[in-house]
C-alpha cells in the first residue's frame, strides 16, 4: 500500500486547511489510520486517528476542537480538516498505518 498526502500550504494564523491522504489499494479501507506531524527539529507528534469504519476518532489535546478527521473508503481517502491554525500547527503532516508512511505534506502557519 502506498499513501500520498496533499493539501499542505502556507496559511495565516487563524486560517483553515484540508489535508488529504489517498491509499493505493482497496485494503486501505480495512485499516485504522493516523495523522502524525513533525515540526522542524522536533520528534513526530501524533495528531489524530480514525478507525476503519470511520465512526470512531481520537485527537491529541492540542488539536481537539479545531481538527476533524474523516475518511471516504469508497475513494480510499483520509482527510484532516484543520481550523483556527496557529504557528504551533506548522510541520510536515503524514498519514500512517501499520508502519506505512506517506511522503508528507507541508503545513506552514505564518503571517
Amino acid at each position: 500500500v502506498q499513501l500520498v498526502e496533499s493539501g499542505g500550504d502556507v496559511v495565516q494564523p487563524g486560517g483553515s486547511l484540508r489535508l488529504s491522504c489517498v491509499g493505493s489499494e482497496v485494503s486501505f479501507r480495512t485499516y485504522d489510520i493516523n495523522w502524525v506531524r513533525q515540526a522542524p527539529g522536533k520528534g513526530p507528534q501524533w495528531v489524530s486517528a480514525i478507525n476503519a469504519a470511520g465512526d470512531t476518532s481520537d485527537y491529541a489535546d492540542s488539536v481537539k476542537g479545531r481538527f476533524r478527521i474523516s475518511r471516504d473508503n469508497g475513494k480510499r481517502t483520509l482527510y484532516l480538516d484543520m481550523e483556527s491554525l496557529t504557528s504551533e500547527d506548522s510541520g510536515l503532516y503524514y498519514c500512517t498505518f501499520g508502519g506505512i508512511w506517506g511522503q508528507g505534506t507541508q503545513v506552514t502557519v505564518s503571517l
